[in-house]
């Protein structure tokens, strides 16, 4: 069975995607930037500070798929300036330093907008309890 997860921006509607989806015991979180609910740029200039965001957001999607943090197995961290990648690595070790899944960080050269310095998505699995 699919669950879509769907974070209301207008963006998902457009473009045809979910924020995350849910097959069985598996949750993908589409790329999800430093954007508010009214797609507003969150944190402008703060690499920490979007990075801190985009997780969070990340979180609220993976609950709403009935997942957490802790079933998150894969990140990939996209960002624009290489010079942003210790503070974005420091935010990231914050909320995962027990988690640990396997993680990307790539530099590229543009996002979809330029107050966005980062981009993140996730994989996670959601381990199933023995009785």
């Amino acid at each position: 069975m699919r669950q879509n997860v769907s974070s209301g921006t207008t963006w998902e509607t457009i473009a045809g995607y979910s924020r995350a989806v849910r097959i069985g015991n598996w949750v993908s979180v589409a790329g999800t930037t430093a954007a508010d609910e009214q797609t507003h740029p969150v944190a402008v200039g703060d690499p920490y500070g979007q990075t801190i965001y985009i997780l969070r957001k990340i979180e609220r999607a993976l609950i709403a798929a009935g997942a957490s943090l802790d079933d998150v197995i894969r990140t990939r961290i996209f960002v624009v300036e290489h010079d942003h990648w210790e503070q974005v690595a420091r935010a990231h070790g914050e909320i995962f330093s027990q988690i640990r899944p396997a993680n990307t960080l790539v530099v590229v050269n543009a996002l979809i907008g330029p107050e966005y310095l980062v981009e993140i998505e996730a994989d996670a699995l959601i381990e199933t309890k023995s009785p």
